[in-house]
């Protein structure tokens, strides 16, 4: 089968260790499902694998991927849950342990599947179980968001930042969104925000922040945030924060909660969520699967607004 896979690591140039060839189909072990991979959307994720990080070099080649929508062997139409999560194994993501999305078929634990809603695409649905899913969960389980409230995103335009806006405005949320490019700020506007401003501009008060990007931010999420909130940690693009600013988190009794993915019935309930309201995800580009390296190359230049998808398949 074709398959977008890691030949070999480079951690200044990721996309040179990039394949798209022949790769051996899956053989499921017994309670596994392999599926026929209809779209398979892309993460920062790969881009680190392809850097090396959370991977050895005794793994490769491994198939990229952590997202795909796609069908069952018996006509079953389904949305992949990539945490895998088994007895004795430590919490991983497909493309960590096991191969990933990015390929004709992929296979998976059976209970890792939930039914894809008709109303959406394959291209939507396979935007969901990282970004969508993760954001979903920041939001409404870890962050305990609720109507009416106020919610800070750091970063405006990747896949995280524009499915927490989306979701957010759908839910009643007044979303406050930061990031240095003027244009991505419209466009988050555009998307439901209520107002979008550069890094680390005064804000007023927050009930929750939504945090992804670490050093560069946290500061401002601090700083932001109402006395008694919570900041919801997804991630440290730009470095763990330093200093912590202790003092203020336990003097105005702010709560930091880490957080990754989501569940098998995160998941569900977000299906759930876009079904009964209508909101989808925002679609930045696809691509075909043999165009994966270009794909990737858009993603690695930070030039897209919401998901870039590959398409596999009939």
């Amino acid at each position: 089968m074709i398959a977008a896979y890691a030949a070999r690591f480079d951690p200044t140039e990721p996309l040179t260790g990039l394949v798209v060839g022949d790769q051996p189909a899956p053989t499921p072990a017994p309670g596994w499902t392999v599926v026929d991979v209809r779209a398979a959307a892309l993460n920062h994720h790969d881009l680190w694998s392809l850097r090396g990080v959370g991977l050895r070099a005794e793994q490769l080649p491994m198939i990229l991927g952590t997202d795909a929508a796609g069908v069952t062997a018996d006509g079953r139409e389904v949305v992949v849950h990539g945490v895998i999560t088994l007895p004795d194994e430590p919490r991983s993501l497909l493309s960590e342990r096991y191969p990933g999305t990015l390929a004709e078929q992929v296979a998976v634990p059976t209970q890792n599947l939930v039914d894809k809603p008709s109303a959406l695409s394959f291209v939507e649905a396979a935007c969901l179980p990282t970004a969508w899913l993760t954001a979903y969960r920041m939001l409404f389980v870890t962050g305990r968001a609720t109507p009416g409230q106020r919610v800070l995103v750091q970063g405006s335009g990747g896949g995280l930042a524009t499915a927490a806006i989306v979701l957010g405005a759908a839910a009643g949320l007044e979303v406050i969104v930061t990031g240095r490019d003027e244009a991505r700020r419209a466009r988050a506007v555009s998307l439901g925000a209520a107002a979008a401003v550069e890094p680390g501009a005064r804000v007023p008060r927050v009930d929750v922040v939504l945090e992804s990007v670490g050093r560069a931010t946290w500061s401002h999420s601090v700083r932001s945030v109402k006395p008694g909130g919570i900041i919801v940690v997804a991630g440290a693009t730009s470095g763990d924060a330093s200093p912590a600013e202790l003092t203020r988190i336990f003097f105005q009794e702010i709560t930091v909660a880490g957080t990754t993915m989501g569940s098998r019935d995160d998941l569900s309930h977000l299906l759930a969520f876009l079904e009964r309201t209508g909101v989808r995800p925002l679609v930045d580009s696809t691509f075909p699967l043999a165009e994966a390296h270009a794909a990737l190359r858009r993603l690695w230049d930070g030039a897209q607004t919401g998901k870039i998808v590959l398409e596999v398949g009939a």
